[in-house]
């Protein structure tokens, strides 16, 4: 009696295991179904992890400005050489790093306002052509560029309801970059008040506009075998380091734990800062009297 029991028992542990991985199957099943539905019929478990590793490092690349790369590399020579010095240098080149960076952004917004007022004087030109008033044919070619920035409301504004165009150009042209504004305001005033043609007007005024531009575009190319010497002069102490540094030299050590080598530190980083600082003034300064 008691075998049969302990039969039966197990008769019904095995029936009761067999139900169970047969509703795992099922439910597994219908999952994959679900899966294959949403999917399109692909089936995955999400990227790789070199992929997702990849996106991460991607997505702290663009949180962290280029600036703060000094302070990583402060860290990392901090590390390296068993001393608080270099952090304190690379702390100290985040805000040189950040004003470079803005104003290489500031640069380049100026480039693409002047770019936009070309297009503006352009558009403008063809609209008067095509036989539009002088207000209308504003309103369209101000749709199609972005010449006016920040000005474009007032200056559409007075164009719709018969206000101060020229003087409401005027102001839009202290944005920066939008200087060819002043020009454009000068051609509407001559031909609305002397009866001039306004589209002859605009095309002198974009030839000349491109011809400025490409004029900056051309010394630019001329000088940036300059800024890259004086870039590559600049970076030679470090490739100095790592010399020294394959030649089992140490001279993290040398530099920032003698007294001669923090003198030579000290000196070094002065001259450094200030060549590099008179360079790129020098390349400034041509292609400000330019």
């Amino acid at each position: 009696m008691d075998g049969t029991a302990e039969v039966s028992m197990g008769a019904f542990v095995a029936c009761l295991g067999a139900a169970v991985c047969l509703l795992g199957g099922q439910q597994s099943g219908a999952r994959r179904a679900r899966l294959l539905l949403a999917g399109g019929g692909a089936v995955g478990s999400g990227p790789p992890a070199w992929q997702q590793a990849t996106d991460g490092l991607r997505r702290i690349r663009g949180r962290l400005r280029a600036e703060w790369w000094a302070l990583a590399a402060g860290l990392v020579l901090a590390v390296l050489g068993a001393s608080v010095l270099p952090v304190v240098a690379g702390a100290a080149g985040v805000p040189l790093l950040r004003r470079a960076r803005l104003a290489r952004q500031a640069r380049r917004a100026r480039e693409r306002r002047g770019d936009a007022v070309i297009t503006l004087c352009g558009a403008l030109a063809g609209e008067v052509r095509a036989g539009r008033q002088p207000g209308e044919a504003l309103l369209r070619a101000a749709r199609d560029s972005d010449g006016l920035g920040d000005g474009q409301a007032a200056v559409l504004a007075a164009a719709r309801f018969g206000g101060d165009v020229p003087g409401a150009l005027a102001a839009a042209a202290r944005q920066p970059g939008a200087d060819g504004l002043r020009g454009l305001a000068a051609c509407w005033r001559v031909a609305v008040d002397q009866g001039a043609g306004l589209a002859a007007g605009l095309d002198r005024l974009e030839a000349a506009l491109r011809t400025e531009r490409d004029q900056r575009a051309d010394l630019r190319a001329q000088l940036a075998g300059a800024r890259a010497t004086a870039v590559m002069l600049a970076g030679l102490p470090a490739l100095g380091l790592l010399i020294g540094a394959a030649l089992g030299v140490d001279p993290l050590r040398v530099l920032l734990h003698t007294g001669a080598g923090l003198g030579c530190l000290l000196v070094g980083g002065v001259l450094e800062g200030v060549g590099l600082w008179w360079a790129l003034r020098i390349v400034r300064g041509a292609e400000a009297a330019a």
